[in-house]
């Protein structure tokens, strides 16, 4: 994947291999056709833990219905980010704001720390979760 920003390139063909080595099939359209306002380090931690959650959600599925699509583009100004994994798992109730993690107590942090990230850059972040599926879209605005 080449989207025109290093880091991003980085972190997401390292977890396409990472994805694919698990037989989930990862399907990528992103571009960043822009120097980012964000830091790479708050990227990072936004595509890694994205893309760690939908890995370990697509694992409980047989390969053949496994699945990861990502899209990233700019919108404007504003980076936006989809990422949508299948899942085993039926519709999940939210508690406030959040889901829950699934994966038990002491998990769920990388979730807050997107959270944060996107609070603090005045981003805005939608979660949502159906019966298979589950996608995270997020708006950071760069001007």
């Amino acid at each position: 994947v080449k989207t025109g920003n290093a880091m991003a390139d980085a972190i997401l063909n390292s977890k396409i291999s990472l994805a694919r080595s698990k037989e989930i099939p990862v399907h990528v359209d992103a571009r960043i056709p822009v120097k980012l306002r964000m830091s790479e380090l708050d990227l990072c931690v936004i595509l890694g833990n994205l893309f760690d959650n939908a890995i370990a959600a697509s694992l409980p599925l047989p390969p053949e219905k496994r699945m990861i699509r990502i899209y990233m583009d700019m919108k404007g100004t504003q980076l936006y980010i989809s990422f949508t994994n299948f899942t085993a798992e039926k519709k999940r109730d939210k508690i406030g704001k959040r889901f829950l993690s699934t994966k038990g107590d002491g998990h769920g942090f990388g979730l807050l720390r997107i959270d944060s990230i996107i609070e603090r850059l005045d981003g805005y972040l939608s979660r949502n979760s159906e019966d298979g599926a589950f996608t995270t879209e997020i708006l950071i605005p760069q001007v």
